[in-house]
């Protein structure tokens, strides 16, 4: 069976903390050297939307965004299972979260994107900043 952006599920609900420690774990990231199950559960509960991306059961996709509702919004670990990549799950996670903020006139939406990967959100309209203010934004 192919893996097409369509043919997974997508909830707006907090995935269970293992799913996604284990999801998260692929990245490579280090948080997880300062971190456990329960405080990644505890930042999620905070996120102002959540959408996680689910292949027979299994957690293949995230993303969240953080926000104020009106002004800024921003957009933190979007990740996709490496063994999923590139077959348009992290082009589809954040075209809704994108959708969400636009849905409701966030003027700002920022993110950091992991070395390598600005390419792939300048896809998206997002712009680096400059050297001297990192990260990427998104303005309308």
């Amino acid at each position: 069976m192919t893996i097409t952006p369509d043919t997974l599920e997508y909830r707006e609900d907090q995935p269970a903390k293992e799913d996604f420690v284990n999801l998260y774990a692929t990245t490579g990231w280090r948080a997880l050297d300062f971190l456990n199950a329960e405080d990644f559960e505890e930042a999620l509960k905070h996120s102002w939307y959540m959408l996680a991306a689910y292949h027979e059961g299994q957690l293949v996709g995230f993303g969240r965004v953080l926000s104020d509702g009106i002004y800024h919004a921003f957009i933190c670990e979007m990740i996709v299972r490496p063994t999923h990549q590139g077959q348009g799950i992290g082009q589809a996670i954040l075209e809704r979260l994108i959708a969400k903020c636009q849905a409701h006139n966030i003027l700002q939406v920022q993110l950091f994107s992991a070395s390598g990967k600005a390419g792939f959100y300048k896809k998206f309209g997002f712009e680096e900043r400059a050297p001297d203010a990192p990260g990427m934004q998104l303005s309308r």
